[in-house]
């Protein structure tokens, strides 16, 4: 069953109008958060994960969903089938994986797999969907890239460096594809407490990010969602090639 939406939410909504959107890295965290206001904006919404709890989120959802590794040398065939029968209006990228460890200490597969999840697959995936959004006369491209790509800290070299690889991707892509009325953009989220976020801090160093935010708290997934919808929206369509900030003020450049 759909979600119900709140009166608040419902009253400034962005309606989707049966729009086909697909999120990647959608079986929690920001990427379930995202599926889920794409569903209460009336998108038709397909998750994308390599986890196969995406099957029990899609269907909480009564949205759509696939099992597909976007490393995996299928993928792009995979990704392709999604959209044979229905074009794609929105792809969101937001498929990815943290890594931190001293750059001295990197094991060079484990740079190589952060490489591939994060920045790799996107090729994979804008390969596969883009060519539908052509053939549709338009669309939205969200890559998800982070606040570490403009100001990284010590031990995230490889991540870092993934999300700097987003931006720069997102920022060739949206010149490549804006002929075709498609836009291309990054969102660099600011400390979002999620599983994979959780995982990686201890509550002393929780709360030093929160101090860092002029707002005095961290993000949730919401407030991601929230610039996603307004960038899949109509009222979006001449803002393309950017790398936004979601980061409560932690970083302004």
């Amino acid at each position: 069953m759909t979600p119900t939406r709140s009166a608040a939410r419902t009253a400034g909504r962005t309606d989707g109008g049966g729009r086909r959107a697909i999120v990647t890295g959608a079986a929690r965290g920001i990427g379930l958060g995202l599926a889920t206001r794409l569903v209460e904006e009336g998108y038709d919404t397909t998750l994308v994960d390599v986890d196969r709890c995406v099957e029990s989120a899609a269907a909480a959802l009564d949205a759509s969903f696939a099992v597909i590794d976007l490393t995996a040398a299928d993928a792009s065939t995979r990704l392709n089938a999604l959209v044979d029968a229905e074009p794609c209006w929105l792809l969101v990228n937001n498929a990815g994986i943290f890594d931190k460890t001293p750059l001295l200490e990197i094991d060079l597969a484990e740079w190589d797999r952060v490489q591939a999840v994060n920045a790799r697959s996107m090729v994979a995936t804008m390969q596969a969907v883009v060519p539908s959004m052509v053939g549709a006369g338009g669309g939205r491209v969200v890559n998800m890239a982070s606040m570490a790509a403009k100001v990284g800290t010590p031990g995230e070299a490889a991540y870092a460096a993934s999300k700097a690889a987003v931006v720069a991707l997102s920022r060739i892509a949206a010149t490549e594809f804006g002929g075709h009325g498609i836009t291309v953009n990054s969102v660099c989220p600011g400390y979002v407490l999620t599983d994979m976020g959780a995982d990686t801090r201890d509550d002393e160093q929780v709360a030093g990010w929160v101090s860092m935010s002029p707002l005095g708290r961290l993000a949730n997934a919401d407030d991601i969602a929230s610039l996603v919808i307004y960038l899949a929206s109509d009222g979006a369509s001449y803002i393309t090639g950017q790398a936004l900030n979601v980061t409560g003020g932690m970083c302004t450049n």
